[in-house]
């Protein structure tokens, strides 16, 4: 799934997490950091993970069971963002799979790489 990130998504993520970070909202701040500019919470990032499990694979009634996640490069307002999930391991006794995960950049940058294990309910009742 691919989505542009915006300036709204910081103000929302805020409203829900209460992390206001200066790096999210400190343009002068965020310039003199090591990222150089205005930076999306981590959590905005990852959210399109959320929806690829939950929307597309492995599906509705899908939920996190565990994650292991390196964020290895900054999403700002503005950039598009590709969440991508690879099934690389599923369980015979249990509707549980393991995910190898990964957010891309509309540059190609690898900002969000790693694992999640995922548990798919039966919601067909």
């Amino acid at each position: 799934m691919t989505r542009v990130v915006g300036p709204d998504d910081i103000s929302l993520f805020t409203q829900i997490s209460g992390d206001r970070n200066p790096l999210h909202y400190d343009a002068e701040l965020a310039a003199s950091s090591r990222f150089g500019e205005i930076v999306v919470q981590g959590g905005v990032t990852s959210a399109i993970l959320n929806a690829v499990v939950a929307e597309k694979l492995p599906g509705p009634g899908t939920v996190f069971l565990n994650v292991g996640w390196d964020f290895k490069a900054p999403v700002r307002p503005g950039d598009t963002i590709t969440g991508r999930v690879e099934v690389i391991a599923v369980r015979e006794d249990k509707p549980i799979t393991t995910l190898k995960t990964s957010v891309t950049r509309g540059d190609g940058t690898v900002v969000l790489e790693g694992t999640a294990v995922c548990y798919t309910m039966d919601l067909s009742r």
